[in-house]
């Protein structure tokens, strides 16, 4: 099919405002991860977005879960994503990540709804946290946990590497981390999954209310009773210069770090497995060459953009022949953006060796994800330790390999191995 044809397959005669051009209104809602399917590539249907003579902005009149329940601008090519995610005089990332709001909160998601010049206080703040140094401290315990939790079960010769493994690991460095008590592991898990994912509104209000009073709980017993994890950190911490946070500061940076640190590893994990058993040279690889693997979590993490982020304009401006109005929402489609042919050589191919891999998974700009070099070393240590215990591996027979392509990804992939 031609670009056109592309084109008019997603075109919709759904409202749009008037300021919108009617032949730049499609449905792409399927590019959001709702739509499972079962290709090796599952990203491979947003190709052709970020094709050379694809337009370059398009507006999805149909963009389910959005939070402002209306539609939004899409860019799919690498340099706009860029721009988007980097111009911070036209485009702004407040209300971000604030799903606190649909039950009256007004504190702010602290720091990816922040703004600069007032980011960077913040920012400042928490990057010691989360810097090369302080996660290179926990280096030893991250690998003491994968091998703990991978020798449960090498000898068995079978995992489920989503629901047993990948679910668990990311999630039970992440406590640790904050300091939160063990025993509230599928707590958190069931109230973030209703959080993001449920369909009913009370549900996710529930979630809400109920994850907020721990959250607010938790604060107030390490003012109490201080410890030399991160919550405690935070909560006793300083910032411009001497100044105590707020408690409003408090509970935003705490449920901020609490919403981003529970699944995208994890559904990182699980596609990274997904496409090892469904093309197993790239295991064969890595399992004769471990010098590899650092830049194969790069090629990994560029074709798995589990998220695409939303900006708001803060102007009116003209771009590429559109009007945007101020207020309007643009979406960096990173499932277009990471295969952009101008900035990937042979794109679509997963290659370890890849030079200069600058991908969007984590963002890019002053909001760049906080937790990126955590999870790099997660899956890095992962893949080293793997490897080293578990013997060529390849899906259970008769297990589905459906993956919905974002942050829902796979709930289980089933995997087996010859037991030694």
């Amino acid at each position: 099919m031609t670009i056109e044809d592309k084109l008019q397959s997603v075109r919709t005669d759904a409202p749009a405002p008037d300021h919108v051009p009617r032949d730049l209104v499609v449905d792409l809602s399927w590019t959001m991860g709702f739509n499972p399917n079962n290709l090796v590539d599952p990203y491979e249907p947003c190709g052709w977005l970020s094709a050379p003579n694809a337009p370059p902005i398009l507006y999805n009149a149909v963009a389910h879960g959005h939070r402002h329940g209306a539609g939004l601008w899409v860019v799919t090519h690498y340099k706009d994503i860029e721009r988007v995610y980097t111009d911070n005089d036209y485009f702004s990332n407040k209300g971000t990540a604030e799903f606190q709001a649909l039950i009256g909160e007004t504190f702010r998601s602290i720091p990816v709804a922040v703004d600069p010049p007032e980011h960077s206080k913040y920012r400042v703040f928490l990057m010691p946290h989360f810097g090369p140094a302080a996660i290179k401290k926990m280096e030893d315990g991250i690998r003491a946990l994968v091998i703990e939790m991978i020798e449960e079960f090498a000898d068995k010769g079978e995992v489920d590497v989503a629901w047993d493994f990948g679910r668990v690991f990311p999630v039970r460095v992440f406590m640790r981390l904050m300091g939160f008590p063990a025993p509230m592991f599928e707590q958190f898990l069931d109230w973030e999954w209703d959080i993001l994912h449920a369909s009913e509104p009370e549900k996710r209000m529930d979630a809400l209310r109920g994850v907020l009073a721990f959250l607010r709980s938790f604060i107030a017993e390490k003012e109490a009773e201080p410890d030399d994890a991160l919550v405690s950190k935070i909560v006793h911490g300083k910032i411009e210069g001497g100044r105590a946070l707020t408690e409003e500061e408090k509970i935003g940076i705490v449920w901020f770090l609490w919403l981003g640190g529970l699944d995208t590893v994890a559904a990182t994990i699980s596609q990274m497995f997904r496409r090892m058993v469904l093309q197993p040279e790239i295991q064969a690889q890595l399992r004769e060459n471990p010098t590899l693997i650092n830049s194969a979590v790069e090629e990994f993490l560029r074709t798995q953009p589990i998220l695409g982020s939303v900006r708001s304009a803060k102007r009116d401006f003209e771009w590429h022949g559109v009007q945007i109005k101020a207020g309007d929402s643009v979406q960096c489609l990173n499932c277009a953006g990471n295969f952009d042919p101008e900035q990937f050589a042979d794109p679509r191919t997963f290659d370890m060796t890849r030079a200069n891999n600058r991908h969007f998974t984590f963002t890019a700009g002053v909001h760049l994800c906080l937790g990126a070099t955590l999870a790099r070393r997660e899956l890095r240590v992962l893949l080293e330790e793997w490897f080293k215990r578990v013997p060529e591996f390849r899906l259970k027979p008769g297990a589905d390999a459906t993956v919905f392509p974002g942050l829902l990804s796979i709930r289980n992939l089933p995997l087996v191995w010859d037991r030694e």
